[in-house]
């Protein structure tokens, strides 16, 4: 089981509208780079509007970022498009069997290993900007060109 590619997604499709600027950065457009239906690029799009992270405009194609690439940090991109909800990254199994001693011990055992982990997770991803990000795409670019 692992976190879902939505957030993966979004941090993609950031990146690609900020290369991309200047160009009209459709669904269909994006789709093609993450290779995946546009119908799924909408809904993560709808979710990054929502948290004040993209312009879209009804009937109108193309996406812009609302906000400056140094601005958008990877926990603000985790946060809008809902990948967990806050503070249950890790979930605890309900009603473990309080008559065994680890039963009636886990819950209190690991909950707070796995809220300081969240924690740690959340500060390393509010440290790092869709900046960052492009930055580094940018710099894979540059050396690509340079192989050639």
């Amino acid at each position: 089981m692992s976190i879902s590619s939505r957030f993966a997604v979004a941090i993609h499709i950031l990146s690609l509208i900020s290369i991309n600027r200047g160009g009209v950065n459709t669904s269909e457009y994006i789709a093609a780079s993450v290779n995946t239906n546009p119908v799924v690029i909408r809904r993560i799009m709808g979710m990054l509007k929502n948290a004040g992270l993209v312009n879209v405009h009804s009937g109108i194609a193309g996406a812009e970022l609302a906000r400056n690439l140094s601005d958008i940090t990877l926990l603000d991109v985790y946060k809008a498009v809902n990948v967990v909800q806050d503070k249950e990254l890790f979930s605890v199994h309900d009603n473990p069997n309080p008559s065994c001693p680890v039963g009636r011990n886990i819950q209190d055992t690991v909950l707070p290993l796995f809220t300081t982990a969240q924690l740690a997770l959340e500060k390393a991803l509010g440290s790092v900007t869709i900046e960052d990000v492009v930055n580094d795409i940018t710099r894979k670019l540059e050396l690509e060109k340079l192989q050639e």
